[in-house]
């Protein structure tokens, strides 16, 4: 309980659930359960702010392309209206795993321990006088 009053990065405060839902309306859920809302009223610049509530950890990243649109005013109609039309070449979004034991670590990076290949011969280092 007292994670939720003093803590933002573990998910939402108290004070800030509260008055996201007693100021907006609920608009959508995505796949990765965080929920979505937009303000019943335009604020003071004309237009209605819109709010994510993350599940879980506040992860930005963890936002899907369609809702980060929708959230940034570059999409009117919510993703649950008018979904965006999926190409054959997109990928299925997946969240930031910077920090994660599921991060990509290349051949040479620290983390892995394994020694970096040595420079071939195709490098040729610059110098001020060529």
């Amino acid at each position: 309980m007292l994670k939720q009053i003093f803590t933002w990065w573990s998910g939402n405060t108290l004070g800030a659930a509260f008055d996201i839902k007693r100021r907006s309306g609920y608009v959508g859920t995505d796949e990765y359960g965080n929920r979505y809302f937009e303000e019943r009223k335009p604020s003071l610049e004309g237009r209605k702010r819109r709010y994510v509530m993350y599940k879980g950890l506040a992860e930005p990243s963890k936002v899907p392309a369609d809702w980060h649109g929708w959230l940034h005013h570059t999409i009117d109609e919510p993703p649950t209206k008018s979904p965006l039309t999926r190409r054959d070449w997109e990928t299925d979004h997946k969240p930031n795993m910077t920090g994660t034991p599921y991060a990509t670590k290349p051949k040479g990076s620290l983390s892995t321990g394994m020694a970096r290949q040595k420079a071939t011969g195709d490098y040729e280092a610059w110098t001020p006088d060529a």
